[in-house]
């Protein structure tokens, strides 16, 4: 069984036993007390044509506000989510990314909520999405848009998921490994395509397979780079092949100063 399995596996149990406890429609009622979902694919769309200007950060980032994980464990000790969220915010980062598995990740929903509450920039849910009870789950808590991880779904539930999603005013990211998953990611609505240079079978890393998915996809699609991005020159070198949003979260989560190491990446 590999580590995807074991995660999925993990989240199915999860949901079963969370959904008993509140419905969908009861959650789709404490989505009315929510504010609007803000613009997150809009957000990144400005910067992605690489035509933004000197008044805008040079490349699109989902920062992310990440405690831990299965491949490196605690990252963060001084986890501390609004701080996180403001320090993104004032470094130039486009959206955050909220970490809301609890078992293998150490995330939780409430941090979700404060992050968002700390600051005005649109928020992704990033979880394993395996049923539509937690999208209903993400906009109660606030969150603008989902991740829709091709891996862990057949084509019948990423559409499901993200049918989900839509009709609840959020976006989604599809994320893809391989052709493969491109091609099928290509038959959902989505156009905001994430590639995980990270393998989550085996959580190796490769920048290869960015370079090689991009080139291939129809020109009305976003992309972003994920996963093992460290430094400008990382960034820069999948500007040369056409991506220029990026979603990035062990490496600053690292740093003393989380605002500088962010405006270091995208100004």
């Amino acid at each position: 069984m590999t580590i995807l399995d074991r995660i999925l596996a993990t989240k199915q149990d999860e949901v079963a036993t969370r959904r008993r406890d509140r419905s969908i429609s009861a959650l789709d009622r404490e989505a009315r007390n929510q504010t609007p979902p803000r613009g997150f694919k809009a957000a990144l769309d400005r910067l992605a044509s690489g035509g933004a200007g000197n008044a805008l950060p040079r490349y699109g980032l989902i920062a992310e506000i990440k405690k831990a994980s299965p491949s490196k464990g605690l990252i963060r000790p001084d986890f501390d989510p609004p701080a996180h969220a403001r320090a993104y915010a004032e470094g130039g980062a486009t959206c955050l990314s909220v970490l809301t598995d609890h078992d293998y990740f150490q995330g939780h929903e409430d941090y979700l909520i404060a992050a968002r509450n700390a600051c005005d920039l649109p928020v992704i849910r990033k979880d394993f999405m395996v049923d539509p009870w937690q999208v209903a789950e993400a906009r109660a808590i606030g969150a603008d848009a989902i991740l829709v991880i091709m891996s862990a779904l057949d084509d019948a539930a990423a559409s499901e998921i993200e049918a989900a999603a839509m009709e609840r005013g959020m976006d989604v990211l599809v994320e893809v490994h391989d052709a493969e998953e491109l091609e099928r990611a290509l038959k959902l609505q989505s156009r905001l395509i994430g590639v995980n240079n990270r393998n989550l079978r085996d959580f190796s890393v490769s920048f290869e397979r960015t370079y090689e998915l991009v080139g291939s996809a129809p020109s009305d699609c976003t992309f972003v780079a994920e996963s093992g991005l460290n430094t400008r020159a990382d960034l820069d070198a999948m500007a040369e092949h056409g991506v220029r949003c990026f979603l990035i979260g062990e490496s600053l989560m690292r740093q003393a100063d989380v605002a500088a190491a962010t405006r270091a990446l995208v100004q």
